[in-house]
């Protein structure tokens, strides 16, 4: 866990423990990052090896959530900048989450409330809208989109790019075959529905390759199923998966609400899913691992699987001390469940904090 570690580009990170990406909602309307933001992440960074941040959206039809911050435009970069420093001023390395929230945009937040995927097919959600069907030049358009993105993320000073092809966003929209039905080359069969992320994948290496000499960490984060018929399947996943280790990436981060869950499609199935995955990768690019790490025994066994990354989401916002317990031995210190009073010493922006307090079942929280 405490060993220091080199990905395939050639960037070293001081261990294996990784802060996996959240959404804070804590940023400036104008999609700068704010001082909560920094205060925030500044927290947190000194004991992982890496810091995966929340996703930065790469046009503005792409923005996402309330209160997230922009990588879609130069005018970002000092403010992309100073996230960058802060998570690396901690002896972190810093990785920025680049994505386009597709047919997931609240239309508040988006050009003329107008919003766009593969297909004009909406989400399975209650009140959930029509996206209008992108046309072929602005499916063009967008894959440049994340070429600059990177290209900014490089000029901010990060250590590497995660492309969000996970949580139901719009590179997971036209991999899938619920959001993406269409019959030109960017849909259809299972090797079309992969063109776009592959497309992505391919503009942000040229972009990376155009604007640095240096290593630079390319990674992909996917979600291995969906509940929607039809969905994507751990058939199709594994099909992306073995695609995506012949791409020269630095690793593949599942999305994962448990660590060792398995199918939720398939309930006779009992093999964790990042055991399949881990079986059809064999060794050929990094996995990162994540999924209701909370307490040093959950991390003990994670690494236990062979998966040599782990990340942590809700446990660094619990105990942003857990790396450092960890490695001193102060395992019974940890904290595992949020204590819903100490806001200000833990540094949680209001936003999330509020999201967190208000979502009942969303964290452990400490009986008062």
């Amino acid at each position: 866990m405490f060993s220091s570690y080199t990905f395939p580009s050639g960037v070293e990170v001081k261990n294996r423990v990784i802060m996996a990406p959240m959404t804070n909602f804590g940023s400036h309307d104008d999609g700068t990052v704010s001082e909560k933001e920094l205060s925030y992440y500044r927290k947190r960074a000194g004991g992982v090896g890496t810091v995966i941040t929340a996703c930065a959206f790469v046009t503005p039809s792409g923005k996402g959530f309330q209160g997230e911050f922009g990588a879609h435009d130069d005018s970002m970069i000092d403010s992309l900048k100073s996230l960058a420093s802060t998570i690396k001023g901690e002896g972190a390395k810093a990785i920025l989450q680049i994505f386009h929230g597709g047919r997931m945009c609240p239309p508040e937040l988006v050009p003329n409330g107008e919003i766009v995927s593969a297909s004009a097919v909406p989400a399975e959600r209650e009140g959930a809208q029509t996206p209008r069907e992108l046309m072929e030049d602005e499916i063009e358009s967008i894959i440049q989109d994340f070429g600059h993105a990177a290209r900014r993320a490089v000029e901010a000073g990060f250590d590497g790019v995660e492309l969000h092809g996970a949580n139901t966003f719009l590179i997971q929209q036209f991999f899938s075959p619920h959001s993406n039905r269409r019959s030109d080359k960017w849909g259809g069969t299972l090797e079309n529905r992969l063109r776009f992320p592959l497309a992505v994948i391919e503009e942000v290496k040229k972009a990376v390759n155009k604007a640095t000499n240096a290593p630079f960490i390319i990674g992909y984060r996917l979600s291995p199923e969906e509940r929607e018929n039809p969905g994507i399947t751990m058939e199709d996943t594994l099909t992306l998966v073995d695609v995506l280790t012949n791409q020269e990436l630095d690793y593949i981060h599942l999305s994962l609400g448990e660590f060792f869950q398995s199918s939720m499609r398939d309930k006779e199935s009992t093999t964790p899913i990042i055991e399949m995955i881990r079986e059809k990768v064999n060794g050929r690019t990094p996995i990162i691992g994540v999924g209701s790490i909370y307490a040093a025994e959950d991390a003990k066994k994670a690494f236990s699987s062979g998966i040599p990354l782990i990340a942590l989401g809700h446990e660094l916002i619990i105990d942003p001390q857990w790396v450092q317990k960890m490695e001193s031995g102060r395992e019974n210190d940890i904290e595992t469940e949020l204590d819903p009073t100490a806001q200000e010493q833990l540094v949680v922006p209001d936003s999330l904090w509020n999201a967190i307090i208000n979502s009942p079942g969303w964290f452990p929280i400490k009986k008062q």
